[in-house]
């Protein structure tokens, strides 16, 4: 599980520019068409057909919603004949890239992996997120907690190249610098934390401090979203072909999605059985394990901005924070370059009840 931070890189797609840019070689990781006509009768007889949706990381508790709307018949509902999600990783093709090549219809990604490539001129938009909060964290242990990043001075935290750049917005959007803290390089294995050999570590809160703490090492942590860098996560991202020439079968599509994941949010046991027994069985997850971290997540999926609004939804404010927190990190960018709700809102205009 620990190796789940390898994909967790602030600017990963730096260094996936070339398979933005290029082209076929690096998909033969997706190995999935999708068949995308919206009208007339598809190869399957379903309204919308197949189609592929590039998940952001191995079939784990993260991808619950999905499961639901698969395994309960609500794509099938919706119109399309299935929905292929396509396992990312380390291995595996960017959403980003497979949106470019149109190997995938829809992918889950992240504003600091996106925004990039839409600057070098993938045209594409995110039109609704999962996470109204990005997970990661600064995990430290109880009895020496560091609850804050102005805790963090003077003390050795230990940070993931991958997540050196992150790292770094963090300090810098409350007004530090790298010199203020003691960096530790350090691999994906929080060992060194139990250890007592750094006082923090960077990680996601839904799986070191519940992995941490299942092995009785007691720990505390703080959000990088509650301390000036709210950046979202697990975002739908498609093409800008697709909101404009295929609009009802995105906003299909959406109500599929709301569905499964307000299935996800009431139930975190069965999130996990999907995600252990069914859909990731292949990767040999606890199930004990999962429905802590499924349970966990429920508290980056659902906020009161959700509740009034719906789950993936973003407000203006929440799309503006992510603009600035982008430019803290020197990737600058205007919110109507990355985001598109209007889909979403319509959704929710037309129904109701899905709130």
């Amino acid at each position: 599980m620990t190796a789940v931070f390898a994909r967790r890189s602030f600017l990963r797609y730096s260094a996936l520019t070339g398979a933005v840019l290029g082209g076929a070689g690096v998909l033969a990781a997706c190995g999935d068409d999708s068949s995308s006509s919206s009208g007339g009768s598809t190869p399957d007889g379903s309204k919308f057909g197949t189609v592929a949706v590039q998940l952001s990381w191995l079939k784990n508790i993260e991808f619950a919603g999905e499961y639901f709307a698969d395994s309960k018949g609500y794509f099938r509902d919706a119109g399309f004949g299935s929905v292929n999600l396509i396992a990312g990783g380390a291995a595996s093709t960017s959403a980003e890239a497979g949106l470019d090549t149109g190997k995938v219809w829809l992918g889950l990604s992240a504003p600091q992996t996106t925004a990039p490539a839409v600057l070098e001129g993938l045209p594409a938009k995110i039109v609704g997120t999962t996470y109204q909060k990005n997970p990661f964290c600064i995990v430290s242990a109880a009895g020496k907690p560091i609850k804050s990043p102005q805790e963090m001075k003077g003390r050795k935290i230990g940070v993931q190249d991958t997540n050196q750049l992150i790292f770094n917005a963090l300090l810098t959007a409350n007004g530090m610098t790298p010199g203020d803290v003691t960096i530790v390089p350090a691999q994906f294995d929080p060992t060194p934390l139990a250890n007592g050999e750094v006082d923090g570590w960077v990680s996601y809160v839904t799986n070191e401090p519940i992995t941490l703490a299942a092995k009785g090492f007691a720990n505390t942590n703080f959000l990088f979203a509650d301390f000036n860098l709210p950046l979202v996560a697990e975002t739908l991202t498609v093409t800008q072909s697709t909101i404009d020439n295929e609009r009802d079968k995105l906003k299909a599509f959406l109500v599929a999605e709301i569905k499964g994941w307000k299935d996800a949010v009431a139930n975190p046991a069965e999130s996990a059985r999907l995600a252990v027994e069914v859909y990731g069985k292949d990767q040999k997850l606890d199930l004990a394990e999962q429905t802590l971290e499924a349970t966990a997540q429920n508290d980056l999926v659902v906020s009161a901005a959700t509740a009034a609004n719906g789950l993936l939804s973003m407000t203006d404010q929440l799309i503006e924070q992510n603009i600035a927190a982008l430019r803290t990190a020197k990737i600058d960018i205007k919110a109507d370059q990355l985001f598109d709700l209007s889909i979403l809102r319509e959704v929710y205009a037309e129904n109701p009840g899905l709130k």
